[in-house]
């Protein structure tokens, strides 16, 4: 089988972005299953590779079916940006922004034209990309409109040391709002339609017979009403009409339990209810090693979660932990990118 070529966008070139993705693809050089590619300017990745001190060489390519060098060699998509006149670490510049959008452009194109298997982002710093004069909120939505879809959904993907040929995928049935407004959007109908949506992924990434819990909102489940009655009036009666239907769905069940179950093998998926609900679970058990994978597109995305540590950039000190593990999650993915593309594709 030929290997699955990935590209790996840098994100932000001031950030630590540069740095973990030559780390990364140094440390991977040498395998036959997979051939990496930095999306990013030659002189960036020039850059981060001097400050790791690697012993690698850098290879300018334009056409995605070069084969790989081999160890030692860390391919390059030079995308043109910046040239050799590259701005400081850990500042906010509206040219780096407009590198990070201009990488993310390419590799997605590359995706949709079935070029390479998938990608996988670095972290961007929203500032410099509005600063660019993109109006995206950020990765999601840019890659949303690049790849005409609508809907998204966020699948974290939790590395399990207790169960380690197990791993835990965890699902959002809200996102980026308040607690109080998430509670508010809950209903009977938008629990369904979120079950369903993480029970196809399931599938679609992997899971042949997928087992999918439904975590509680209240405390202890409610305690049957005296808690809170979510429970009783919207998440339970979700449950009943998915199982009704035919899926191998549990729940609601309490968060405090439910993490930890799936943790050890009973559940494939999890759905959260709200933002910190899973972020906060996936993220203490292992933190470097919880990457996330955006669902709905007809493309293959898998990224750290993590910023670009404006902070530390430039000192050749950054972890590449989650990028290790995205990359890796990727690989793992890429047998499945045709289904993905048909389920997704917009119509």
């Amino acid at each position: 089988m030929t290997a699955p070529v990935l590209a790996m966008t840098v994100g932000d070139p001031v950030g630590i972005g540069p740095e973990i993705t030559a780390s990364v693809l140094a440390e991977f050089s040498g395998r036959n299953d997979q051939h990496g590619v930095a999306v990013a300017d030659l002189a960036v990745m020039r850059r981060a590779v001097k400050v790791l001190g690697l012993d690698v060489e850098l290879r300018a390519i334009t056409d995605w079916s070069v084969p790989s060098a081999g160890q030692g060699v860390i391919d390059v998509f030079d995308i043109g940006v910046l040239g050799d006149d590259l701005p400081d670490w850990g500042v906010v510049d509206a040219r780096a922004g407009q590198a990070a959008v201009t990488a993310i452009e390419v590799a997605t194109k590359a995706a949709m034209n079935r070029e390479i298997a998938g990608i996988v982002t670095g972290p961007i710093n929203k500032e410099a990309v509005w600063k660019s004069g993109s109006k995206h909120l950020g990765h999601t939505e840019m890659l949303g409109e690049l790849t005409g879809v609508t809907k998204q959904d966020t699948m974290f993907v939790v590395e399990n040391t207790k169960v380690p040929e197990h791993k835990l995928q965890v699902f959002f049935a809200t996102r980026h709002m308040s607690l109080r407004k998430a509670i508010d959007a809950l209903t009977v109908d938008t629990q369904v339609d979120s079950i369903e949506r993480a029970h196809r992924a399931l599938q679609l990434y992997g899971v042949a017979s997928p087992r999918l819990a439904v975590a509680a909102l209240n405390p202890h489940g409610g305690e049957n009403g005296a808690f809170g009655d979510e429970e009783i009036e919207i998440l339970r009666p979700a449950v009943d009409r998915v199982v009704d239907s035919g899926l191998e769905v549990t729940g609601p069940i309490p968060a405090d339990s439910v993490f930890h179950q799936g943790l050890t093998g009973r559940y494939d998926g999890i759905l959260s209810q709200y933002h910190d609900q899973g972020h906060i679970a996936s993220k203490t058990f292992d933190f470097d090693g919880t990457i996330s994978v955006t669902v709905g597109l007809p493309i293959l995305r898998t990224s750290v979660d993590h910023g670009t540590a404006f902070d530390i950039a430039g000192q050749g000190i950054a972890d590449a932990g989650t990028m290790r593990s995205a990359y890796t999650a990727a690989i793992g993915y890429a047998p499945f990118v045709d289904g993905i593309r048909a389920e997704y594709l917009p119509k």
